[in-house]
């Protein structure tokens, strides 16, 4: 496990931009926090950094968002989910296997049913500041974890929280 602290947007998206260093083609990221935590903002560093050049929002209402770039990019919204029928539905397999990234938000809720390692992704409100974040990124399979390593590597540690 590896976590840090971003005091500004900019920094939660270049914490994204770290971790999209280490994601390889297949990789699947799990989005974790609570409503405003900053998910669509690391993203968006995620994103950027893996060349999408176009905005990314949540979404939340298509469910599922494709991306053009090299890898290919799919950002999925899994908070109005309600059941392991609509995780299958959402193609994720597919889009995996053709090797794109999955950036999941709201993956806790579907993390079972991923079905391969992830990295996993918290954010949390933290501090007094309205932007502070912790970041903190596992991996739920040990096939990840020298690139986790890497990514702690390239980050500075947390202040503690």
């Amino acid at each position: 496990m590896t976590t840090l602290t971003t005091a500004s947007p900019e920094e939660t998206q270049a914490a994204g931009a770290a971790l999209a260093a280490v994601l390889a083609p297949g990789d699947v990221v799990l989005l974790c926090g609570d409503l405003g935590a900053g998910k669509t903002t690391f993203v968006q560093g995620v994103g950027d950094a893996l060349g999408v050049g176009e905005p990314m929002t949540s979404p939340t209402f298509t469910l599922v968002q494709t991306y053009g770039s090299d890898p290919v990019v799919v950002h999925a919204d899994a908070w109005r989910l309600t059941n392991l029928r609509e995780v299958l539905d959402l193609g994720l397999d597919e889009l995996l296997d053709g090797g794109a990234i999955a950036l999941v938000e709201w993956g806790d809720t579907v993390a079972a049913a991923v079905g391969r390692p992830a990295f996993v992704v918290r954010l949390e409100r933290t501090g007094d500041g309205e932007d502070q974040r912790l970041v903190t990124v596992e991996v739920t399979d040990e096939s990840l974890a020298a690139r986790l390593a890497k990514l702690a590597g390239m980050l500075s540690p947390a202040d503690g929280p």
